[in-house]
């Protein structure tokens, strides 16, 4: 897929960016800004450094929004800002799950993965004229993948095929890089591994093998994102890797 033209057609654009304090959510707030794109960075208004990532945020030019992640609220407000493009880059982590459960809380794959993105596509399909809609999915989501996490991710990319909204679906193999302040062993792990593999698969010429798989950083998740969202021809598209890797 060819990148697409950011020039002048990104200053007529409002992203609204779901998980704006991830990994990846951080480098698309950066990345939008890079561009000139007006950009709402979404922070729960529950968060314990909602003044750090306020300032941060601010400081890159974008608005921070902080509505709860209740379904009326966030429909409301999306049809108040009116966005063009809707990023949608939630997801929980083990940790977490783990620490929310020792409160009482919930933050499961069925809570956060499915359920908040799936408030986001409501508000989205009540916004007029509705925005391109661009989830972060992951590599190997199908029907018949095993366990809550990709079962999550399949149900919203059913949704979304169902939706009156133009989408684009992201499926990036392992997201890491050295700037990852959340430590992830297992998937850094796999990472290393799977970069060396593919690292020599490369050399021995199957290169689209190795940007299919291999994994990606989020500056680079990031811009394949973006410009994905700015080019009309990833409208109902289904991005790999390496076709991200193709769309900065």
């Amino acid at each position: 897929m060819a990148a697409a033209d950011s020039g002048g057609a990104s200053a007529d654009h409002r992203a609204f960016v779901g998980g704006a304090t991830g990994y990846t959510g951080q480098a698309v707030v950066e990345r939008l800004r890079a561009l000139g794109v007006e950009t709402v960075a979404h922070v729960r208004p529950d968060s314990r450094d909602l003044a750090g990532w306020r300032a941060r945020f601010e400081g890159m030019g974008a608005q921070v929004d902080t509505t709860p992640w209740d379904e009326d609220a966030m429909v409301a407000r999306l049809a108040e800002l009116r966005p063009t493009l809707v990023f949608a880059l939630l997801g929980t982590t083990q940790r977490r799950m783990r620490r929310d459960k020792a409160s009482g809380a919930d933050s499961s794959y069925a809570k956060v993965d499915l359920g908040m993105t799936l408030m986001l596509l409501r508000g989205a399909e009540a916004t007029s004229p509705a925005p391109r809609f661009v989830y972060l999915s992951a590599l190997g989501v199908k029907p018949s993948a095993p366990g809550t996490y990709y079962h999550a991710r399949w149900e919203v990319e059913q949704a979304l095929r169902a939706s009156s909204v133009p989408w684009t679906i992201a499926r990036p193999s392992f997201i890491t890089g050295s700037d990852r302040g959340e430590r992830r062993p297992l998937e850094q792990g796999g990472a290393v591994v799977a970069a060396g593999v593919l690292g020599l698969a490369g050399a021995l010429g199957a290169r689209r093998f190795r940007d299919r798989w291999g994994p990606i950083d989020a500056a680079t998740l990031a811009e394949g994102l973006v410009g994905a969202a700015l080019d009309p021809a990833a409208e109902g598209a289904v991005l790999t890797s390496d076709a991200l890797r193709g769309a900065r």
